[in-house]
């Protein structure tokens, strides 16, 4: 199939994500031929940097070897198989690398699909555990009012309520929100330079009011993806770990988007050195090769499940790929490359590389702040810097950007107001200097 044709049955048959398809009349998909290493081909041999890493998932680099050998493997021998009465080695062997890279108290790992169900199955365990244990009045959620968690009923509710999930509002569950600690924007007017993380307060008190209706918070740890790519202290999520630990609430990280190395660290929640009672993965768990999704825990919630059938505390909940032999195998040969390639050592490079670059697209008129953490790097573009007032979602200043930077061969895709960097971690000095240079002509608006 040639690439005309290949785009013309695209919009015959296809409906893309978090896509305005009336849009694609005059911007069609790109169709692409292939990709390798942090780069993406299109069927007339020119590429695009893959900036951010395919939806945030991308570890590794596309078409990495070991990643393939891995996955052509475990196809030779189980490729698929009902997680319900059997097991196999790639479940048994990536929950034990999770576990020992993970939180100490977590020693649990529940699979499934994605990132929107692996929150979904931690919020459905803490509801069920305040049932099993006799806590029935603990039946509702607290989280952020910029977060975001999810497509799914459940990760919605616990969503910022925004574009992405407005119209399905009345779907929601009833879920208490509290500010974000939006730095750039704070919700209690304190300064950056002279912060005292009065934002907490926001936490406390809905807590002290309402903790015998929370069963738990969720939280993205210090990188909140799509709801601005907002980066916030250590201090905050340690600050949120004591207050739920205070007022008997679960903690729900949710590390799907932060997990694998994005921060700098394995996961984001070592930097407030917080043990909490879930932890959510998907994405880089298989460098974005296969789909899949984990949930862990800790025993202590596991032993509430734990009963003679007849008491009716089974977790009735399951996926039809939960544990897909295939996106475990993928999975421990991402874990592994970590390893055997040092990938950890390679944020603090890129974070070198993405702070120069930030610190000149800063002085641009339409950049209104500069934030960056790991392999993450992230500049909120403003009509006024003085008031901080964004541009209008008429003015279409993100898909201005896009466009541009389609033509300069990067992947750019912007959060409304937002132009964000979520590399790869295996980006080479050189192909960073390449990428910010192309990323400065896109921005010269």
């Amino acid at each position: 199939m040639d690439k005309h044709d290949l785009v013309s049955k695209d919009l015959m048959l296809n409906w893309h994500p978090y896509t305005q398809m009336k849009d694609c009349v005059d911007m069609p998909p790109i169709p692409l031929a292939g990709a390798k290493g942090v780069k993406l081909y299109d069927y007339d041999g020119n590429f695009y940097y893959d900036t951010i890493s395919s939806w945030w998932c991308n570890v590794h680099g596309h078409g990495h070897p070991a990643m393939i050998r891995a996955i052509k493997k475990q196809l030779s021998s189980l490729e698929h198989t009902l997680f319900a009465g059997f097991t196999h080695a790639p479940a048994v062997g990536l929950s034990e690398r999770l576990v020992d890279i993970t939180p100490a108290g977590l020693k649990k790992v529940f699979y499934s699909d994605n990132g929107s169900t692996s929150v979904e199955v931690a919020m459905k365990m803490s509801f069920q555990y305040w049932k099993n244990t006799g806590c029935k009045g603990k039946n509702k959620f607290l989280s952020l009012d910029r977060g975001y968690h999810g497509d799914t009923i459940g990760a919605m509710s616990v969503s910022g309520i925004g574009p992405f999930n407005k119209v399905f509002e009345q779907l929601f569950l009833d879920v208490y929100k509290i500010p974000s600690p939006y730095c750039y924007r704070c919700p209690v007017s304190e300064d950056k330079a002279d912060c005292s993380l009065g934002c907490l307060h926001a936490a406390e008190s809905m807590l002290n009011e309402h903790s015998d209706e929370i069963a738990a918070m969720i939280i993205e740890p210090l990188l909140m993806g799509a709801g601005g790519m907002i980066i916030y202290p250590a201090e905050y999520l340690k600050g949120i770990a004591g207050l739920c630990r205070k007022y008997h609430v679960h903690l729900i990280v949710d590390e799907v988007a932060t997990g694998f190395g994005r921060t700098g660290k394995m996961f984001a929640s070592e930097y407030a050195a917080i043990d909490p009672d879930f932890m959510c993965l998907s994405k880089g768990i298989t460098s974005g090769y296969l789909p899949l999704g984990a949930t862990l825990t800790t025993e202590k919630i596991y032993d509430a499940f734990y009963a003679d059938y007849h008491e009716c505390k089974t977790f009735y909940h399951g996926h039809t790929y939960t544990a897909n032999p295939v996106a475990c195998a993928a999975a421990i040969s991402c874990i592994d490359l970590f390893e055997k390639e040092g990938t950890l050592r390679n944020v603090d490079r890129i974070n070198a590389k993405l702070k120069v670059f930030l610190n000149d697209m800063a002085e641009l008129d339409v950049v209104g702040e500069t934030r960056s953490i790991g392999a993450v790097g992230v500049l909120e573009l403003v009509k006024d810097r003085k008031t901080k007032e964004p541009f209008g979602i008429e003015e279409r200043l993100g898909l201005r950007i896009y466009k541009k930077g389609l033509r300069e061969g990067l992947l750019l895709r912007p959060l409304g107001n937002i132009i964000y960097f979520f590399l790869p971690l295996s980006t080479t000095p050189g192909e960073l200097d390449d990428i910010f240079a192309r990323a400065a002509r896109a921005l010269a608006i």
